[in-house]
């Protein structure tokens, strides 16, 4: 589950923080071209160092390849490189003028499934893959899937090979139709295609000069202009408390009391009326302090500290909410789960439950059916129902009782303060990503 990490784009302290940052994750069914796609996009964006090209160029060259083999510069592990295949997620980030990225390359193979919910859960656009000959197969629909389940709000399909296809604009238009249908279908809300050849560069970065009748931008064109800020005032602010800060330290802090974290989303200001959940104590936000500074606001992704108005009773795991767009502090959880450790979950077992700074027991009370993301029939997902235990990669719905009230949020309406983990209480290892809420953003796309 851990992914591996590395600087490909050299020194990115040089480029303008005032540009905005993209997070993406890239998928794709075996040998569609996905490892070569991203070393592809980054070495033409001039984002590799001259070490890195120096020793793939090199290890290409042992093996007998003329060129460079880009699919080197992704494929970071032993195994990866001597099997051809992507296996674990590595993290690249890069920079152009115009946008900085944060990149996800995950697994293409069903087993490794669990590595691109890990992957993509924090990504705003998903790169698929498909390769031009084969069209849209199983592990396209999966990765299609996955990418509704986590509410990712940007698709692209990369109908790579075109080469191999003679750069062939009808049968472009074929996969693309065919894959636009069954996204939308699941809920994705935008989905863009673009025919490339990551071998040979069409598209990847540059403008291809064998497809003229493409009018749209390259990959990376589109990576850097697509929408993808928001305006926190439109969503629900939310808190979660991870540290009581009392220093009682002098005379000018004796009465201090603040509570410290990162806002989850929305905005939080002076004078806004909260309540702290679960307990449901009410009270105003007296002062808000950012690096030892008052402020009159602050919003989502700042770490501040609040200070309320009254003498409530705070601790780690709380959620300060407005009033008015409070979540419902509940105990029962229903919600699409993955599965995503090697020791099964069954239909009783006991856990942790650790959703932003709280952690509380629970307990799996049922499984109600999983996902087979594998075969679609009249372009919506089968389920399996009564089932007692999920394995590794299943993706399943599940209905969890907790010991104490969570301030859940829908995952479709918060992505962070709808999402949790599920947690080994005698390991402390993780078990399970979970997502509360409805499954798909278009109701009724699945049944049995």
């Amino acid at each position: 589950m851990s992914g591996t990490s590395e600087i490909s784009a050299g020194d990115l302290s040089s480029v303008d923080d005032s540009v905005g940052l993209l997070r993406l994750a890239t998928a794709g069914s075996v040998d569609d071209g996905k490892s070569t796609l991203v070393g592809r996009l980054l070495h033409d964006s001039k984002s590799v160092l001259t070490d890195q090209l120096e020793a793939v160029t090199r290890v290409s060259n042992e093996r007998g390849q003329e060129e460079a083999d880009l699919a080197l510069l992704t494929d970071g592990l032993r195994a990866e490189r001597e099997q051809g295949i992507t296996i674990d997620v590595a993290y690249r980030y890069f920079a152009t003028a115009k946008r900085r990225f944060i990149l996800a390359d995950t697994p293409g193979h069903v087993q490794y499934t669990r590595n691109m919910v890990t992957g993509a859960s924090t990504a705003e656009l998903a790169v698929v893959l498909v390769d031009a000959r084969n069209g849209v197969v199983e592990q396209t629909r999966r990765h299609a899937a996955v990418a509704a389940l986590l509410r990712v709000p940007h698709v692209v399909l990369a109908v790579n090979k075109m080469d191999l296809v003679d750069y062939d604009e009808e049968r472009f238009a074929e996969v693309a139709n065919t894959f636009t249908e069954y996204a939308k279908a699941l809920g994705v809300p935008d989905v863009r295609s673009i025919p490339v050849s990551a071998l040979r560069g069409d598209n990847v970065v540059d403008p291809s000069a064998h497809m003229d009748w493409f009018s749209g931008p390259t990959l990376l064109e589109y990576l850097e202009t697509v929408p993808v800020e928001t305006d926190p005032t439109l969503e629900p602010a939310r808190f979660p408390v991870q540290f009581v800060l009392r220093p009682q330290s002098d005379d000018e802090y004796r009465d201090y009391r603040g509570y410290a974290g990162q806002i989850a989303s929305g905005v939080f200001r002076e004078g806004d009326e909260v309540v702290v959940l679960p307990s449901g104590q009410r009270s105003t936000v007296a002062g808000i302090d950012r690096l030892g500074v008052s402020v009159r606001q602050a919003r989502q992704g700042e770490s501040v500290t609040l200070r309320l108005a009254d003498e409530v009773d705070v601790s780690r795991g709380d959620l300060i909410a407005p009033i008015d767009s409070a979540p419902i502090a509940t105990q029962d959880v229903e919600a699409t789960v993955c599965h995503v450790a090697d020791r099964p979950l069954r239909t009783g077992d006991r856990v942790l439950l650790k959703h932003t700074t709280r952690t509380v027991k629970a307990i799996v009370k049922d499984i109600a059916y999983r996902l087979d993301l594998a075969a679609p029939i009249d372009g919506v997902l089968n389920h399996e129902e009564h089932l007692t235990e999920l394995r590794a990669n299943d993706i399943a719905r599940v209905v969890l009782r907790t010991a104490q009230p969570l301030a859940l949020d829908d995952y479709a309406t918060g992505r962070r303060t709808g999402s949790f983990l599920l947690i080994d209480e005698a390991d402390g290892s993780t078990l399970t990503a979970g997502m509360a809420g409805a499954a798909f953003a278009a109701p009724g796309r699945c049944h049995s």
